[in-house]
């Protein structure tokens, strides 16, 4: 019992940047200095668990070969899978519902509508892009032809994504409607994805400083937000051309407004709307 009250020493400056340099090194992501007390507080409940007392013995379990890469796959999901919503940001779905609409209604759309959810975390970004296309096609009378890859680093957010099970919390951005089509109540306090959505998702793990050798093929939607916040500037810049090279001609890459505001691409395009920050792929002529 005194083990599970026993107070850590504060997390010297050398280590905090030997564990700033290992996260960014395998991950890309970069702890500013404010975040030295997230990354103390879980590394200190994590050793709690484990038995271990001491800083630099957690860094050596966490480098052990296979057994750290275990372990690291736990503390990466504690540091950066952030708890999350349906329709987070609801006018960037309605921009990619108004998208599909339009195309629809113009038989724009020759084969299936592919969409990407680049840092997926525990699902509900995917779930809500397939809603918005289950809907538009549903509106149409169409059969569904669509899919949706969602990528993460984290096995663990992974994991609970395939499951498709989520508290009442975490759906209270829908609408009644949303509610009732796509869920189903497990009980009084968590509600289950319907099947036939969760079938038109892969979910897969990613490593966003990987992505040119990621098996993806090309997106008419892209979704990457609150995910650049976490990589330095010249980082971002160079993911957001790689996730350019993903898009078809016409495809449109979906930011976090103000993830990028320096960055610019002579394939693409900014959208013309202050509620999102979008780029749409230019057309070869």
């Amino acid at each position: 019992m005194a083990w599970s009250f026993k107070t850590f020493e504060i997390l010297p400056e050398q280590q905090f940047l030997q564990w700033g340099k290992l996260l960014e090194e395998r991950t890309g992501i970069q702890l500013a200095p404010q975040q030295k007390i997230l990354l103390q507080t879980q590394m200190s409940i994590r050793m709690r668990e484990l038995g271990i007392e001491k800083y630099d013995e957690y860094f050596e379990h966490v480098t052990d070969g296979a057994r750290g890469l275990v372990e690291w796959q736990v503390l990466v999901d504690r540091l950066v899978v952030k708890e999350t919503s349906f329709f987070r940001h609801r006018p960037s779905l309605e921009f990619v519902r108004q998208l599909l609409q339009n195309r629809i209604s113009r038989k724009e759309l020759s084969e299936s509508f592919e969409v990407w959810s680049v840092g997926c975390a525990t699902g509900e970004e995917p779930y809500s892009l397939a809603m918005v296309a289950n809907d538009c096609f549903e509106l149409a009378a169409m059969r569904p032809y669509y899919g949706v890859t969602a990528t993460d680093v984290s096995l663990p957010a992974l994991a609970t994504a395939r499951k498709g099970i989520y508290t009442e919390r975490r759906l209270a951005l829908l609408t009644q409607d949303e509610h009732d089509r796509y869920f189903s109540p497990v009980d009084e306090y968590h509600f289950r994805i319907i099947d036939k959505l969760k079938q038109r998702i892969c979910f897969a793990q990613g490593n966003i400083l990987n992505l040119s050798v990621m098996p993806v093929s090309k997106m008419d939607i892209i979704f990457c937000q609150n995910v650049l916040v976490y990589f330095r500037r010249w980082r971002r810049k160079e993911i957001l051309n790689q996730l350019v090279k993903r898009l078809k001609p016409g495809g449109v890459l979906v930011i976090g407004l103000g993830e990028a505001t320096d960055w610019q691409c002579n394939d693409v395009q900014r959208i013309a709307n202050e509620e999102i920050q979008a780029y749409v792929r230019c057309v070869a002529t």
